[in-house]
């Protein structure tokens, strides 16, 4: 962009030269002064707000933002206006499609840029120079603010569209696949939980019993249900009721056998009936599926990964992420042809979605990797699903058309959630423990 074409730089553009620059030497030197104050009052006011609360937290922002900021507003008063500003131009879209991703609320962000104005202008009016200057200097900061301000304003407003576009693209292609084989396959979790119920009552077992909301089909109801029929009162009325059997009927069925079990019975006919209900609303819509291996879309994993890092957060519950390579994939393809490639591939993905549970998402991430999430998985849990589908593709080498089977490995990558609200961060990790694995000599998982 020309400096004739840059918006909103009007004061910026038309000061004298010399103006301008004694401007910029004020702002740089008084923020440089005092970056750890500026950029403290900044944080301590967004978590001290309500809203701010629920995306950050003081470890995060020690660890990770606080240099993050630092960094910015040095770039921001680094920066020459009347010169290029491509870089700079990119790097504020950027921080508003992180802010996007994060569902940081833009007038959270804006509240925290005026503070940063009104404490950088309290510092100019303090100095020993005459009002004109002052005032020049004002203005000219907060002409820097406002333009960095509108360029992530506009990427958030944008990325924001797009996720939301996306995210109900997701739900509505979660309808749209095999409901019945679904319904039937939650109807017998729900009634396998039950009867596991019913066998260690009559069996005199006193071993402690699952309950409901931590089984198969609670996790179920909390993260694939959550995303299949987001809003629908037939899902809180589930469960309400997966609630009421575990604080209240369970203990009913040890206290009084029959009248336990005739309650429990009639909260698990209740569900069944509100799980028909919801499943007769599904109606078939576009497919989500990569068509060769059947896996998940990465197009949705946004979706999918940042619903399920806000849960965690708010539940303070385990997520894990496991990240998988086909081992010298390209190798594969160069000696038995991309057919054969195809192949593994569908091997590889049909291991992967027979092993995980039903509440975890596989994703086709790039061309041999896949991306699977681990919902209430510690890393520890995750390394051990890791090691055991890597353990299963190793045992069973991929049948290929008119060849010999051929023999499979892949390395395995593992990151827990760790409190950082950016789904962002825990792909990396996982990619970065990838990176370990492969490096080690592949054929083995590694933790970030």
């Amino acid at each position: 962009m020309t400096n004739a074409y840059r918006p909103g730089m009007n004061f910026w553009k038309h000061i004298s030269d010399e103006s301008r620059a004694a401007g910029s030497e004020r702002l740089a030197r008084i923020v440089k002064e005092n970056l750890d104050e500026l950029v403290g009052k900044f944080y301590d006011s967004f978590l001290a707000h309500e809203e701010g609360k629920a995306f950050l937290n003081h470890s995060v922002v020690t660890n990770r933002l606080h240099k993050s900021l630092r960094n910015w507003l040095i770039e921001l008063v680094s920066v020459d206006p009347m010169g290029d500003m491509t870089e700079f131009d990119a790097r504020q879209v950027k921080v508003g499609e992180v802010h996007a991703r994060l569902k940081i609320p833009n007038h959270l962000v804006m509240e925290g840029m005026t503070l940063l104005k009104s404490e950088i202008a309290i510092k100019i009016a303090e100095l020993d120079i005459d009002r004109r200057s002052i005032a020049e200097a004002i203005i000219l900061l907060d002409e820097l603010i406002d333009y960095a301000m509108r360029h992530m304003s506009a990427a958030f407003l944008s990325d924001t569209s797009r996720r939301i576009q996306t995210d109900e693209a997701f739900r509505l292609f979660s309808l749209g696949q095999d409901v019945h084989l679904e319904r039937e396959t939650q109807r017998a979790a729900l009634m396998e939980w039950s009867q596991q119920v019913l066998f260690n009552l009559f069996s005199n077992d006193c071993g402690e019993v699952t309950k409901l909301a931590n089984s198969p089909f609670g996790l179920w109801v909390r993260h694939r249900g959550a995303i299949l029929f987001q809003g629908a009162p037939q899902l809180d009325a589930i469960q309400n009721l997966m609630h009421t059997i575990d604080d209240d009927v369970l203990s009913k069925v040890s206290d009084d056998r029959t009248a336990g079990v005739a309650a429990l019975q009639v909260r698990i006919e209740e569900i069944k009936y509100h799980l028909n209900d919801l499943f007769n609303a599904a109606s078939n819509v576009e497919n989500g599926r990569d068509p060769l291996t059947r896996t998940l879309n990465r197009r949705f994993l946004a979706s999918v990964l940042g619903r399920e890092v806000g849960l965690a957060k708010r539940a303070n519950q385990p997520l894990s992420v496991l990240m998988i390579d086909i081992d010298h994939f390209k190798t594969i393809n160069d000696v038995h042809g991309h057919q054969a490639g195809d192949s593994v591939l569908s091997h590889v993905a049909e291991i992967l979605l027979n092993t995980v549970r039903p509440s975890d998402f596989v994703f086709r991430y790039g061309g041999e990797e896949f991306l699977i999430v681990l919902v209430e998985a510690t890393e520890e849990q995750a390394f051990v699903i890791g090691e055991r589908i890597r353990a299963r593709v190793e045992e069973k080498a991929a049948t290929v058309v008119d060849r010999p089977a051929i023999p499979v490995t892949i390395s395995v990558g593992v990151a827990a959630f760790e409190g950082h609200p950016d789904y962002q961060y825990l792909i990396n990790a996982a990619d970065n423990a990838l990176y370990v694995a492969k490096n080690g000599g592949r054929n083995r998982v590694a933790a970030a």
